[in-house]
């Protein structure tokens, strides 16, 4: 009874919980506690003390306020209980009877469960029955579905049922008054209301399987979905009977309509029969006709020819006079004819075979008849070419013959007579000109039906003709094509020919494809826009993927020129769609191709909807890798993409957080929270190369920037393109929106302070586009702008007071923000941000002086109050700024001045300086300027002074191969070596080794030879300072082998040095001796091994051959042996040795020691 007990708890708790009964849960819990029955409360007790559901600050707020006296629920509690007392009574027996039906009912139930499931219930003597219940992860909740409002009622009425029945009259009464949307005291009669609801649901439940439950769940949603499905299926056999019932009106008046149209056809077809049959009995008399009038000219002729007197002439005359009557009259009858035929033809539309073939045979009679004659009698050429003036009136029925093609033949008649009387009897040339004109006329006539069937055979015959011609001549078949394209009437064959044009060359070069992009631009003109689209773009689209770049670029090419002849719905969606897909082509050339026809495509846009697409395209083409897909894109695409979307500001809002973003995506330089290089990041290739273009482009815009400041401008002082002061007050002082003037200010010159502040020193390139951008902004604006706006700005952002009285007030207190509040803000600041104020804004031309004043109070003024990394910081500003021609003068004036004062520290600062601007002057400048600075530093009486310098000396000789340079080098380090000092040879040589592999060999024969001089003498008895002297040796000869050295240098000096060095085997580290020995292996060859026995045997210790093989001996307590003296005598040739082996020999002994050594380079400039 226990476990029936508790899972009927739990049924109530879980069921309470999910429709968020959070009062009768609550109350629920308490009636549990104080039942004792702790266990069953463990989840509630979960619930409510779960910080999510209940913070404490809430029920902190609810606890303050005012609630009901304890003692007086505590008073109605107890006469409630009176009242019910008389009750309890029945209760009990009610509950003892209801005991006793659970044992019997829960007998039968485990009884049922045992024969469907085989033995699924274990009987237990301590815990009673356990029931093995239902995986949960069958059925859950949330495969039910909602409840809906009748299975709530029913689940509420069986909980409600259950407290009341289990004691829990206080959960039981606010469970009543938290159900609100449900009366639980109305519970309809169904097959749900059972009394006891809740446990007959629990047998039921635990009575049948997880397979049933599926399967009866299955069938409701089943007929659920097939009710939705008969209700819709009705609703449309409804809505196919109407449109039926419609459609068959419909066609039955389209019936009718047809028999109706069919009996007047039936009727029009008789009428033309009976007309045709008039037309034929009206040509046969009309040629009748013409064969008298033949006749009659021939007798006339006869006439003419035998008599040769005037009376003759004359009668001939006069019979020709009415011969020419007898032809006007029969021309009148001819025009009759030929308005009646016209009539009847627009009568008559099916007949016009029929009668096209009447007139053809009566046209080729008489042209038959008529040729038969002599052509050198005028008469009867005459009578030809009234015949065929007859004929081509005829043929007018079904074709259209020009008007001019009648002639009156009066005037033909008065011709013949004319003629005749002028040459004599003799026939005018001018009727065989006739003639040859009707038989023009003629062969006019014919074209049209020739030209179908000549265009068939041409398309037909060009896919044959066109892989046997050479591939510089197939251009001359492209009018063919073209032509064939234009007139064939056949969809297929015209597609085959389109195919044929786009690869009539295999790898078209620009002026091939030139040709083709002409023609189909011509065709595209010739056939409308309807078929330009379903014929000439899917060409295009078939060879966006073609394997060739040449191919594809001709897909580029044509998006911009096909463009114009095609519909403005499809230039946004197709034509784009290949746009886009051509600019992730992975050749150079279609990409630039691709972004020079999108800006031509723009400009027939019909409307801007496609904006944020091109304009995203846009920028992923600025950020292309290739600089030239770049250079396009901003000559080209985004004048255009201006133009058209005129949306100037959201490209700028767009680029500087794309420019920001760009090095925010990138790793710190450190991870170290709190420092300089955890708010600095490493840029890698990619980004580097995002931020460069993209700064490009901002600058490329700032003429559009300053075009739209100066047309917004809400003031009348503006006089010229240049920002006077006057405006500037104005500014300020009235409160009037000026937004493309407030963007560079407000907007864009904080970005590029964030910008800076994330960039590390070395990132020279990003800081020169962030400065000459600077740059281009006062020159454009002018000096009062750079003077009251831009400096002020960024002297805030470095930390210093400015001036802001030009500032509105609305935009003073985000100039203000821009100032560093921390310290490691004001080491970034002075860091990435002084660098812009000096060369972007101090820079400017006409701010010379006001530099030159900044730079020495930053360097020596205020040099005293900087800590060692401030100065090393304001020496990298010195540094950046020196990248800058123009600047050297005003620097080495105020390095002078710190050259001349007694300061050590100023001395030392001139000293870096002189170090880091060494790889941006001249060989010029450095002779002239740093050399005598550095010897004057390095003649100073104070070491450390005199050993700064050295290591700027260093740095020249790093930088500069000239041989004048390299001599005074070698002077003053012969000066500096004089003392004999150890730190001033360790400086010495530590200094030329850095510039080992880029200078002379006349300064590596110098290094070479001071090394083997201070090997050969006598060592320090200081162990520390004997293995400083080595290390700095070992790395020099290192570093020397790395490079080509002559055989004589190499058996003069570093062999014997070797052997000076490997002879102090204390001072030696493990890597370098195995280095020098490998160099001393290979530089001397056989000799090695010799040399190691006899120094083995010398020193008492093994040679590093025999102890990897052999017993290492002891070594003895002797001295060092006398230094090696420089061999003079032929030794033996070392072996052929390479560049590349060496300078991996030189690396070999770091890999053995596991150490990294990273150094810094830097670039050398002459």
């Amino acid at each position: 009874m226990d476990v029936e007990r508790s899972s009927l708890c739990n049924c109530v708790v879980n069921f309470l919980l999910e429709e968020n009964y959070l009062l009768s849960a609550f109350e629920l819990l308490h009636e549990l506690l104080d039942d004792g029955r702790d266990n069953q409360a463990i989840r509630l007790k979960q619930f409510f003390s779960d910080p999510t559901h209940f913070p404490p600050d809430q029920i902190s707020r609810f606890n303050s306020l005012r609630v009901a006296d304890p003692q007086s629920l505590f008073e109605e509690k107890e006469s409630l209980e009176e009242k019910l007392a008389v009750r309890e009574y029945e209760l009990r027996l009610a509950q003892e009877d209801i005991l006793n039906l659970k044992s019997e009912l829960l007998k039968k139930t485990e009884s049922n469960v045992e024969e469907s499931t085989g033995l699924n219930a274990v009987t237990n003597a301590n815990n009673g029955p356990v029931v093995q219940p239902l995986k949960r992860d069958d059925i859950s909740f949330s495969d039910l579905g909602p409840l809906k409002d009748n299975e709530r009622l029913d689940i509420n009425c069986a909980v409600k049922e259950y407290l009341l029945l289990a004691g829990y009259r206080l959960t039981a009464m606010t469970f009543y008054e938290e159900v609100t949307d449900q009366n639980l005291d109305v519970w309809e009669n169904s097959s749900a209301c059972v009394p006891d609801a809740l446990r007959h649901y629990y047998y039921q439940f635990l009575s049948s399987t997880a397979e049933a439950a599926e399967e009866k769940i299955a069938m409701q949603r089943q007929n659920e979905s097939l009710l939705k499905e008969t209700n819709r299926l009705k609703s449309n056999g409804q809505s196919l009977i109407k449109s039926k019932e419609i459609s068959e009106a419909q066609v039955i008046a389209l019936t009718r309509s047809l028999e109706v149209l069919q009996k007047d056809i039936k009727d029009k077809k008789k009428m033309n029969v009976f007309q045709v049959q008039g037309l034929k009995k009206t040509l046969e008399s009309e040629r009748k006709n013409l064969n008298d009038c033949r006749a009659e000219i021939t007798s006339l002729k006869m006439h003419i020819e035998g008599s040769r007197s005037g009376k003759i002439i004359f009668a001939t005359n006069s019979a020709l006079v009415q011969a020419n009557g007898d032809i006007i009259d029969l021309s009148e009858e001819v025009d009759m004819l030929k308005a009646k035929t016209s009539e009847s033809v627009k009568r008559e539309e099916g007949n016009e075979g029929e009668i096209d073939e009447v007139e053809e045979s009566q046209v080729n009679d008489n042209a038959s008849s008529l040729v038969v004659g002599s052509l050198a009698d005028i008469v009867t050429s005459d009578s030809v070419i009234m015949e065929k003036h007859l004929s081509s009136d005829t043929t007018s029925i079904s074709e259209k013959v020009p008007e001019d093609l009648l002639t009156s033949l009066s005037e033909i008649g008065f011709a013949v007579s004319e003629n005749l009387y002028k040459d004599n009897g003799k026939p005018s040339p001018d009727s065989d000109s006739l003639i040859i004109k009707s038989d023009i006329l003629n062969a006019e006539l014919n074209t049209e039906k020739m030209g179908v069937g000549t265009i068939q055979i041409l398309s037909d015959a060009l896919p044959k003709i066109v892989p046997y011609v050479l591939i510089n001549h197939r251009e001359e078949l492209l009018p063919l094509i073209m032509c064939a394209i234009e007139r064939h009437p056949d969809g297929a064959t015209r597609d085959s020919l389109t195919h044929t044009l786009f690869n009539l060359i295999k790898r078209p070069d620009e002026k091939q494809r030139r040709i083709i992009m002409d023609a189909c631009v011509t065709l595209a003109k010739s056939v409308g826009e309807l078929r330009t689209e379903t014929e000439l773009l899917p060409q295009c689209w078939e060879q966006v993927n073609h394997m060739y770049e040449e191919r594809r670029l001709l897909v580029a090419q044509s998006c911009g020129e096909l463009a114009e002849f095609v519909r403005p719905e499809i230039r946004d969606s197709l034509i784009l769609s290949i746009v886009q897909q051509l600019i992730e082509d992975s050749a150079t050339v279609v990409r630039e191709a691709a972004a020079h026809n999108l800006a031509l495509l723009l400009a027939l846009f019909p409307n801007t909807d496609k904006y944020f697409k091109v304009e995203e395209m846009m920028f992923q083409l600025v950020c292309d890798p290739s600089g030239v897909v770049g250079e396009t894109t901003m000559k080209d695409l985004i004048p255009a993409l201006l133009n058209w979307g005129n949306k100037l500001d959201h490209i700028l809002q767009v680029l500087l957080s794309h420019v920001v973003g760009s090095v925010q995506r990138c790793p710190p330089l450190s991870g170290v929270e709190g420092s300089v290089e955890s708010h600095l990041h490493l840029l890698g290739e990619r980004e580097r190369w995002n931020v460069d273009v993209l700064l490009r482009l901002l600058a490329a815009l700032l003429s559009f920037v300053h075009q739209k400041a100066v047309e917004t401008c809400p003031f009348s002082s503006l006089d010229s393109t240049r920002i006077s002061l006057s405006l500037l007050e104005q500014y300020a002082g009235e409160d009037m929106e000026w937004p493309a003037f407030d963007w560079l200010h407000i907007e864009c010159f904080p970005t590029l302070i964030q910008l800076s502040s994330l960039l590390p020193q070395k990132e020279d390139n990003l800081r020169n586009r962030v400065t000459k951008f600077l740059l281009a902004v006062a020159e454009l604006f002018g000096e009062a702008y750079l003077t009251h706006i831009m400096l002020p700005v960024f002297s805030v952002a470095v930390g210093e007071n400015a001036d802001f009285k030009f500032f509105p007030f609305k935009a003073q207190s985000k100039i203000r923000g821009l100032r560093p509040q921390s310290i490691v803000a004001q080491r970034l600041a002075t860091m990435c941000v002084l660098p812009l104020l000096l060369a972007g804004i101090l820079g400017h031309p006409s701010k010379r002086e006001h530099l030159m004043e900044y730079l020495r109070n930053l360097l020596i003024q205020n040099a005293a109050q900087d800590s060692q990394s401030a100065k090393h910081e304001i020496i990298g500003c010195v540094r950046f700024i020196c990248t800058y021609e123009e600047n050297h003068n005003i620097i080495f004036n105020i390095l002078w001045e710190m050259i001349a004062s007694s300061d050590v520290n100023l001395q030392i600062n001139a000293a870096n300086i002189l170090k880091v601007i060494v790889p941006y002057v001249d060989a010029k400048v450095a002779s002239a300027h740093v050399l005598p600075a550095l010897v004057t530093l390095g003649s100073d009486q104070n070491l450390n002074v005199k050993y700064a310098s050295i290591d700027a000396f260093g740095a020249i000789a790093q930088h500069f191969k000239n041989e004048m340079i390299v001599d005074k080098i070698r002077i003053q380090m012969d000066a500096f070596l004089e003392d004999g000092s150890h730190e001033a040879t360790i400086a010495v040589v530590r200094a030329l080794l850095v510039a080992v592999p880029h200078t002379t060999d006349k300064l590596r024969d110098y290094l070479m030879s001071k090394i083997f001089h201070f090997t050969a003498s006598a060592s320090p008895s200081d162990i520390t300072r004997r293995r400083e002297r080595a290390n700095a040796f070992c790395e020099s000869i290192r570093a020397l082998d790395a490079t080509d050295l002559p055989a004589s240098s190499v058996r003069d000096f570093l062999l014997p040095a070797i052997q000076n060095l490997l002879k102090d085997s204390d001072a030696l580290d493990p890597a370098h001796k195995e280095a020098l020995e490998i160099i001393l292996k290979e530089r001397s060859g056989g000799a090695f091994d010799a040399i190691s026995k006899v120094m083995g045997a010398h020193l008492g210790i093994a040679s590093s051959v025999s102890s990897f093989f052999g017993e290492r001996k002891k070594e003895s307590g002797d001295s060092p042996s006398e230094a090696v003296v420089s061999p003079k005598a032929a030794a033996q040739p070392p072996v052929e040795d390479t560049r590349f082996r060496r300078i991996m020999r030189g690396g070999f002994s770091d890999m053995l020691r596991g150490r990294n050594k990273s150094s810094e380079e830097v670039q050398p400039s002459e």
